[in-house]
C-alpha cells in the first residue's frame, strides 16, 4: 500500500511539473499564467524529486508511463536551461573587474532596498548604508516615515530624488555623485513613479541612470503583467534607441529569465552581472524555499563587476542587495560581444507590448484614481460621524 502511494505520488508530481512548465509558455498576461515564471528553481527541484522517484519506482512501465518520463525531462531541461546561465558552471556575461591603482578605479556602489513600507526598522537600514557606505542609495516602498529616518544620511548624501507615497510604490534615491536634470516619470500608471537622471561618475563620465518599480502580476495588485513589461521594455528602447551609457537598477516584480526581462536585455544592450555568478534571490525573506531575484541591475557594456552581495535583512520582504561595478570602458567591446542581440521580432513585439501597457496603464490609473476617491469620500464621511 505505501509503495503503491509513493508511486501514484511521484506521477502526481511528474504531471504538475510537466503541467506547470508548458503552462508558462502561454502567451497571455494574465497573472496567473505570468507567475509560474518565478519558481523556476522550485519547479526544477521538485521535477528532479519526481524524476528519480520515476526510477526508483519503475516496474514494468506501459506507454503512458514513458510519455510522462520524456515530458517530464524535456520539461527538466527547459528549466535547467532558464536556470543554469545564473550559475557559475555558465560563461560571465560581465568580467570581473581589473585591479587598478587607487585613484584610477572609478568604481560606483549601488544599494537597492524594497524596504517595505509599514516595517519599522528604519535604523537597520540606516546602520547598514553607514556600514557600506554605498554611492547610490535606491529606496523602494519608501514613504514619509522612510524619508524622515533617512535624513540622517543626508550629509553623505547631497543629491536626492524623493516621491514618498503611502501606495507601495514611494521611492527615493540618495546620491554621493551629482545627479543631472533629475526627472521623476509616471509612464504606466499615474501613481507609480520611475526615477530617470544623468549621473556623473568619479572620473567625470556622465551616465544615464534609471531606478523602476513597476507593479506585479498578483491577486492582489495587477491581474496582467503588461503594464510592468511595457514600462521594462520602453525604458529599454529609450536607451538603445538614444545609444545611452546606463545602468537599470530596481524591484523589477519579474524575474531575469522571464521572456519580458529577457527580451529587454536584447532590446537595451544592457548587460547582467549576474550571469555566470550567482542568483541573488531577494525575496521572500521569511521562506527560505520560496525565494527568487526580483531585485535587479543591469547596465552598459563599459562597466566591470567588482562585487555583488546580498545584505543582510532590515525587516523587509525583500533583502537589500550591494552591487560595485568599475567602468571600463577599454573593456566594452569586448564585452558587447557577451550581450544578447535583438531581432524584428522583438523590436515588433515590444513595440505591441508598449501599446497594449499605455491602455492598460490608462485602464488601471483610472480604477486607482476611482479608489482613492471612494477611499477619501469614506474618511470624510466618518470623520462627519464622529463630529
Amino acid at each position: 500500500m505505501d509503495f503503491l502511494f509513493i508511486y501514484y505520488a511521484v506521477q502526481l508530481l511528474a504531471g504538475l511539473v510537466v503541467f506547470v512548465t508548458i503552462w508558462g509558455w502561454l502567451h497571455i498576461d494574465n497573472w496567473w499564467v505570468r507567475v509560474v515564471e518565478f519558481p523556476r528553481i522550485q519547479i526544477l527541484v521538485l521535477g528532479l524529486t519526481a524524476w528519480l522517484g520515476l526510477l526508483v519506482t519503475w516496474s514494468s512501465w506501459q506507454r503512458k508511463q514513458w510519455a510522462l518520463f520524456g515530458a517530464l525531462s524535456v520539461s527538466l531541461g527547459f528549466q535547467l536551461r532558464m536556470v543554469l546561465p545564473y550559475t557559475r558552471i555558465w560563461k560571465k556575461e560581465v568580467q570581473k573587474a581589473k585591479d587598478k591603482p587607487e585613484g584610477k578605479a572609478h568604481q560606483i556602489k549601488i544599494m537597492v532596498s524594497n524596504v517595505l513600507t509599514p516595517n519599522n526598522r528604519t535604523q537597520d537600514l540606516v546602520n547598514l548604508v553607514k556600514k557600506r557606505q554605498p554611492d547610490i542609495l535606491i529606496t523602494l516602498e519608501s514613504d514619509k516615515k522612510w524619508e524622515r529616518a533617512l535624513e540622517t544620511i543626508e550629509p553623505d548624501y547631497p543629491y536626492t530624488v524623493k516621491v514618498p507615497l503611502d501606495n507601495l510604490y514611494g521611492m527615493h534615491l540618495y546620491s554621493k555623485l551629482e545627479l543631472i536634470d533629475p526627472e521623476v516619470k509616471y509612464l504606466m500608471i499615474d501613481d507609480i513613479p520611475s526615477i530617470h537622471t544623468q549621473l556623473r561618475l568619479q572620473g567625470g563620465r556622465v551616465i544615464w541612470l534609471y531606478c523602476l518599480h513597476p507593479m506585479p502580476p498578483s491577486p492582489t495588485e495587477a491581474d496582467k503583467s503588461t503594464t510592468r513589461d511595457a514600462e521594462l521594455l520602453m525604458v529599454g528602447r529609450h536607451i538603445e534607441e538614444n545609444d545611452q551609457t546606463a545602468i537599470l537598477a530596481g524591484d523589477l516584480n519579474d524575474v531575469a529569465w522571464s521572456k519580458t526581462t529577457r527580451r529587454f536585455q536584447r532590446i537595451s544592450g544592457l548587460l547582467d552581472p549576474r550571469i555566470g555568478r550567482h542568483f541573488i534571490n531577494t525575496f521572500h525573506v521569511d521562506y527560505p524555499f520560496l525565494r527568487w531575484a526580483l531585485d535587479h541591475i543591469f547596465h552598459s557594456a563599459c562597466f566591470t563587476v567588482v562585487d555583488i552581495e546580498r545584505l543582510p535583512s532590515i525587516g523587509s520582504d525583500h533583502f537589500p542587495v550591494l552591487t560595485t561595478l568599475q567602468y571600463e570602458p577599454e573593456e566594452a567591446n569586448k564585452q558587447e560581444q557577451n550581450a544578447p542581440t535583438t531581432d524584428a521580432k522583438d523590436i515588433e513585439e515590444a513595440e505591441n507590448k508598449i501599446q497594449e501597457g499605455k491602455k492598460e496603464g490608462h485602464k488601471v490609473s483610472k480604477e486607482h484614481a476611482q479608489e482613492k476617491a471612494e477611499q477619501g469620500h469614506s474618511e470624510k464621511q466618518a470623520n462627519n460621524h464622529q463630529s
